[in-house]
């Protein structure tokens, strides 16, 4: 391969990755501030309306919940006085109802317009991300991890939506109800409130402390979790090799104590909770009782009515949750401002090939001529090996050119920078006589057909796949494009035909099913130069001889760049260029080359056999 692979960012290869790349961790940590969530106001910003019925919602709902104590002080202290009214105590029981009702219908209406936002702003985040992916080029996904790049697009949305439809809501609601409710209290009992002021904080400290442990240690148990999932899926998915080389009893002890780590860190979990449990269950019983003890003292003396210290106690209790709740709101928001901190990354990603501002247009009808001159290129990440040296090929439409030369040459660098997925750092690359660099990248890509090394294909079906090269593509086209490529037979005989879901990758396929599925699309994009990157290397002979004749087909007519290893190819050229270490260091015709006793000689006679070679 002449390319790189992609960088995956664990802490063992931190010092290697490319500075510009450290960006993509596994996991989103919690931001340091809360500035990032500022991509997500903007996107909440579209939807005023929805945003302010939300609003609505909640003040209707933290009403309604202090409310509920107000009733209980009123039915307390007028209904079961002693010698009250029937009348009456029906009333405040009403009164009571009324408010479960609008309480129930405030938390439908605040859970509908609060969740709606949450699913609606990450469906607009992911869709500007992705619109963004799709604009960088290649090199962007072999320098930063494509794994990476999904995981942000699931988990980190994930938590941007419960953000969105969980946290904000509960941090708004507690806030109201935190405000509200110790405003109620002090009207109610200044005294009662100024101790229940004093006792809250009491009551916080150990819930942050304790809350802080169990989440670090939630974190930690979670990590092991997924390092047996890891673990699971590398063994099952080589389980042939494992079999094969009798590691059962070591994968097992290996998968036990993956198992026992992951209870040893449980058990530190439980323990934690317990204490914490069991501590806040004091401070709060604790304190309310102290504050009945103290309430009941105050109605023995008149100073206050049973319905006020059991609102004040109802109150207390709901104003104690709210500002506790409050503390891990903070912490969710914080990481929901670390995952927005990385996908707002991705969106603001620059695509390093772009459109210039006035694009040349290509001449139409196409020639299909294809020009390096004196190009050199370094891949962003080998920047001390040039990849291409000084490199100049002349390519004639109709001609066919095979490249070879060992392997790192530089012969797929030349289909990277032929579809401009990269620019060089000197030279220039022309088709058709007009630089690449002054025209649309998308323009000189429907130029062009690929056949890759390895027939890519999509989990969809058959139909799908075939029509990628051109989508507008009739049925009947399909079929004649399938014919072309020896394709039809087994697309025919496939359960479904063309509607037939082909597996992931084309898994339902053998290799030489997919790569004549693979030629079939480049025919129907019907472009005038063709690259074939080594496209027969992988196959048997039969499937090889199928192949072959399909790509003789594809060939005819059009300007044809081909990575070739195989003697049938080679042999067919009208041009060989041979490279070795980015430079051109033969051409010819095969005969010539092979009399010449050069590279190109060596090669074939390694490759092909010496009788062969001649």
């Amino acid at each position: 391969m002449d390319t790189p692979t992609a960088t995956t960012l664990t802490p063992g290869l931190a010092d290697h990755a490319p500075a510009d790349a450290s960006v993509l961790e596994d996991t989103p940590k919690p931001a340091r501030s809360l500035g990032p969530l500022k991509m997500i106001w903007a996107e909440l910003a579209r939807y005023p309306g929805k945003v302010a019925l939300a609003f609505v919602a909640l003040l209707i709902t933290a009403s309604a919940t202090l409310a509920i104590p107000a009733g209980f002080k009123l039915i307390i202290d007028n209904g079961f006085g002693g010698g009250g009214d029937p009348a009456d105590i029906g009333r405040w029981f009403r009164y009571l109802l009324m408010i479960v009702v609008v309480l129930a219908l405030g938390t439908a209406m605040r859970f509908y317009f609060v969740s709606w936002l949450g699913e609606r702003v990450v469906a607009d985040i992911r869709l500007k991300v992705q619109d963004n992916l799709l604009r960088l080029a290649p090199s962007f996904y072999e320098e930063n991890s494509p794994k990476e790049i999904s995981s942000r697009m699931t988990a980190d949305t994930g938590l941007i939506e419960q953000v969105v439809g969980t946290t904000v809501s509960v941090a708004l609601r507690n806030i109201l109800m935190g405000i509200g409710g110790t405003a109620y209290l002090f009207w109610l009992a200044p005294q009662l409130t100024v101790g229940l002021v004093i006792a809250i904080p009491l009551i916080m400290l150990p819930i942050m402390y304790f809350g802080r442990r169990v989440r670090n240690v939630s974190r930690t148990s979670q990590d092991r979790v997924a390092d047996v999932g890891a673990m699971i899926s590398e063994t099952l998915g080589a389980m042939k090799i494992v079999q094969a080389f009798n590691q059962e009893q070591r994968e097992q002890a290996r998968f036990e104590g993956a198992v026992e780590a992951i209870f040893t860190t449980a058990k530190r979990r439980i323990l934690l909770r317990a204490a914490m449990t069991s501590i806040i269950i004091m401070f709060i019983f604790g304190s309310i009782t102290l504050i009945m003890w103290r309430g009941a003292l105050g109605v023995s003396t008149g100073e206050i009515s049973g319905g006020t210290i059991a609102a004040f106690v109802i109150t207390g209790g709901l104003v104690a949750g709210s500002f506790g709740a409050l503390t891990e709101v903070y912490g969710d928001l914080l990481r929901g401002a670390g995952a927005a901190s990385r996908l707002n990354e991705l969106l603001n990603e620059k695509a390093v090939i772009a459109p210039p501002a006035r694009p040349m247009a290509l001449p139409e009808p196409p020639r299909g001529s294809l020009s390096f001159r004196n190009v050199t290129f370094r891949y962003p990440t080998r920047l001390e090996v040039a990849a291409l040296k000084d490199f100049s090929l002349e390519v004639e439409p109709g001609e066919t050119v095979a490249i070879v030369g060992p392997s790192g040459a530089g012969k797929s660098t030349i289909f990277q920078l032929a579809e401009r997925f990269y620019d060089p750092q000197a030279g220039s690359i022309r088709v058709d006589g007009i630089p690449l660099t002054s025209a649309d990248p998308a323009a000189i890509r429907r130029r062009m057909g690929l056949v890759p090394q390895d027939g890519v294909l999509f989990s969809a079906n058959a139909r799908d796949n075939l029509r990628y090269g051109e989508w507008d593509a009739t049925d009947e086209q399909i079929w004649e494009a399938a014919r072309a490529a020896n394709a039809e037979g087994f697309l025919r005989a496939l359960p479904d035909g063309l509607d037939t879901y082909l597996g992931e990758g084309g898994a339902r396929l053998s290799g030489g099913q997919q790569q004549r599925v693979a030629i079939a699309r480049a025919l129907l994009r019907d472009s005038p130069i063709l690259l074939l990157d080594e496209a027969t290397s992988a196959l048997d002979a039969e499937s090889e001889q199928l192949v072959q004749q399909a790509l003789d087909r594809l060939m005819e007519d059009r300007t044809t760049l081909v990575i070739a290893h195989r003697l049938a190819t080679v042999r067919k050229a009208d041009r060989i260029v041979v490279l070795e270490d980015g430079r051109i260091v033969e051409q010819g015709t095969h005969a010539q080359l092979a009399e010449a006793g050069g590279l190109y000689a060596r090669l074939s006679s390694l490759q092909f056999g010496a009788g062969k070679a001649a």
